[in-house]
């Protein structure tokens, strides 16, 4: 006894979940892509200026869409542009630091206890690399007040980042984005933290 034929009406419902599915997939690879190609960025580190907080061969993902749609905060680890004159030559285009400073904020360093302070405020940074004997997180004393439009940052191994310090202050529209995940090698993936705790006391400027 031969099958029966099958219906039309089981042919289009089959032919409909196909093209739903094929839908599906390249819906879901056209947002992979652009998300890969607008939102998020990945960077890899070249130096040992933010360590312990990233190593030298890790590699970060990257929040494009700060600071244009979402802003910045202090404690923020930010990707941004040679303004000129930070990196040599081969050392690529781009740097990134921690944001301690924002515009109009008054960043000094360093107090009796060895920290530094936002706006009179004195902060605990628990990333800050330091050499052994020493609770000062900078080796230089500072006292300025950020401009407009720019950022004061800083490395989270002061003692061997060249930052503003050295080179002053960055301007917002050079930021590329904010680094928010460590992805390789796969035993040091992790969330970046901007210590929220330690920043959001900082007063306004």
């Amino acid at each position: 006894m031969s099958e029966p034929a099958e219906s039309p009406r089981a042919q289009r419902s089959g032919w409909r979940f196909l093209r739903d599915l094929a839908i599906i997939v390249v819906l879901a690879l056209l947002a992979s892509f652009l998300v890969k190609a607008f939102l998020v960025r990945s960077f890899f580190i070249p130096s040992e200026s933010m360590e312990d907080t990233l190593l030298v061969g890790d590699r970060v993902l990257v929040n494009e869409l700060v600071p244009e749609v979402v802003g910045l905060h202090r404690g923020d680890v930010v990707v941004f542009r040679d303004p000129g004159g930070w990196l040599g030559a081969g050392q690529g285009d781009d740097l990134i630091k921690r944001v301690i400073g924002l515009p109009g904020d008054r960043v000094s360093c360093c107090g009796a206890d060895g920290r530094l302070s936002v706006n009179g405020q004195p902060v605990d940074e628990p990333y800050v690399v330091t050499p052994a004997g020493t609770d000062r997180v900078s080796l230089q004393d500072f006292d300025v007040t950020v401009p407009d439009g720019q950022l004061w940052v800083m490395g989270d191994n002061r003692y061997e980042s060249a930052d503003s310090r050295a080179h002053g202050t960055v301007s917002e529209s050079d930021v590329v984005g904010r680094a928010f995940l460590t992805t390789w090698p796969v035993s040091r993936w992790a969330v970046l933290s901007r210590y929220a705790d330690e920043w959001d006391v900082v007063p306004g400027p």
